[in-house]
């Protein structure tokens, strides 16, 4: 898996047992000038909730090429206390994880204001979204994201009927294969669409499989989210006769605004993979 994929494994794993939403340290101030962001899904929200002025330090995972010049603070699991420090900031942005503990702690303890979100589910993102806004005083345009996400998810729902029934495997890693089961926010827009989860079966949202019971699920599209399909081999050994669809953008990994990017392309990728070859 590439490190995106690792921190998304991560934190979509520790979404089942974190809080929604934790504070750490003094109070946010009422007006928030100075941000750094621990996660790229909390700097794309910022950005969406158009407060990119406000930023003054990201991790070295964060892409958007409207950060490339802002300093790096250390990655997902390990942000580097003392380089975030040196940034001033009013305000740390947080995805909750176990492996970021006790960095996030330090930066409190050292009287800089934090705020951590779980972005797990559907639910928690939504929670995140209007939580970030309302501590940007920008109450209003992330109630108008959140309403953006819930209309699309209407949309979905009520074209879903008109499709033919489709069993689909969602991959985020190859070796080993990790998928999605059905309790995080990629399960959820699955359901949204009316397509039946293969790995139906998992218990947590993001999950290793074997290939054997990849088999045995007998999925009829494989949909490969941030990961090429390997050179000289099929995807999953024994489902080689599958149609592979890879989505067209990174969407699915940042859980946040971009939900309703990510359902456009899950769609696309699904609706187009074609009937399996018999």
């Amino acid at each position: 898996m590439t490190a995106r994929i690792l921190v998304l494994a991560v934190a979509l794993a520790h979404a089942a047992i974190a809080v929604d939403r934790q504070h750490l340290g003094p109070p946010v101030p009422a007006e928030v000038h100075r941000i750094v962001t621990l996660a790229p899904s909390l700097t794309e929200l910022v950005l969406a909730l158009d407060a990119r002025d406000r930023l003054v330090g990201v991790t070295r995972f964060d892409e958007d090429p409207r950060v490339q010049a802002l300093p790096r603070v250390g990655g997902f699991n390990d942000p580097e206390p003392e380089t975030v420090l040196g940034l001033h900031p009013d305000l740390v942005l947080a995805q909750t994880g176990p492996e970021n503990r006790g960095p996030v702690e330090a930066l409190a303890r050292l009287g800089v204001p934090i705020e951590a979100f779980t972005l797990g589910t559907v639910e928690q993102i939504e929670g995140a979204i209007r939580g970030v806004g309302r501590l940007l005083g920008k109450g209003g345009e992330g109630d108008s994201k959140v309403a953006a996400i819930e209309e699309r998810r209407v949309r979905a729902r009520k074209a879903a009927a008109a499709h033919k029934h489709v069993r689909a495997l969602l991959i985020f890693g190859i070796d080993p294969l990790v998928v999605a089961g059905p309790y995080g926010y990629p399960g959820q827009l699955l359901a949204d669409l009316g397509i039946e989860n293969a790995a139906q079966e998992l218990t947590r949202p993001f999950a290793r499989l074997s290939v054997e019971a990849a088999v045995q699920a007998a999925p009829d599209v494989l949909v490969l989210a941030g990961v090429d399909p390997p050179k000289g081999r099929p995807v999953v050994p024994g489902l080689d006769r599958v149609p592979v669809a890879p989505l067209r953008s990174q969407a699915l990994l940042h859980p946040g605004p971009r939900l309703v990017e990510a359902l456009d392309d899950l769609e696309v990728a699904v609706r187009s993979a074609g009937p399996r070859v018999p």
